[in-house]
């Protein structure tokens, strides 16, 4: 296993719409093996194939709730369902969001307090998972990116223009900068 380099925004495969995985095999299995490394490397709560350079609909997620019930797994091109009633207004207190393809700074944003998960596992058996609270809001964030949506890109105006400053003042916004967790000193 090996932790995999981050992309960060700018970098073209983060705003392209991923592809489906055609089949489960041993590099696949591998790839998601490294994500998870690489997730909890980083530390992160979801990882998206995009996100380690690789154009594929797959996402690996790590989260333990309030009860202490870890909800781990692998999404292998994913559905999502989200209950439009559900949403959510963006507070800063409890919906503030990061992303490891935007190391740093969190800000709220609306989203879906109730989702259904659709997908595969790695040994390509089919699966449901109705998710509430922040799990929902995992399996939202995770998603966007397989559509080539960061967070950041859903953000309220006011916010938007502190992301764009942060872009410029950091020199993202372009293809090629990435970051290695347990090397690189970043915020993420």
């Amino acid at each position: 296993m090996a932790v995999l380099p981050i992309r960060i925004s700018g970098d073209p495969v983060l705003h392209s719409p991923a592809a489906p995985v055609a089949v489960i095999d041993d590099d696949v299995r591998r790839l998601v093996e490294d994500m998870f490394e690489t997730m909890d490397a980083a530390p992160g709560v979801g990882l998206a194939g995009p996100q380690v350079g690789v154009p594929l609909r797959l996402f690996v997620y790590s989260w333990t709730d309030d009860d202490e019930v870890l909800h781990r797994g692998v999404a292998i091109n994913p559905e999502l369902f989200i209950t439009p009633t559900s949403i959510e207004p963006a507070d800063p207190e409890t919906s503030s969001e990061g992303c490891l393809s935007f190391p740093g700074p969190r800000f709220p944003l609306a989203r879906g307090a109730a989702a259904i998960l659709r997908a595969s596992d790695l040994d390509g058996n089919h699966y449901e998972i109705e998710a509430t609270g922040w799990l929902a809001r995992i399996f939202q964030h995770e998603f966007d990116h397989l559509d080539g949506v960061l967070y950041v890109d859903r953000l309220d105006r006011e916010y938007s223009k502190a992301v764009a400053k942060i872009i410029r003042k950091r020199g993202w916004g372009v293809d090629g900068n990435a970051w290695l967790p347990g090397v690189d000193d970043l915020d993420a």
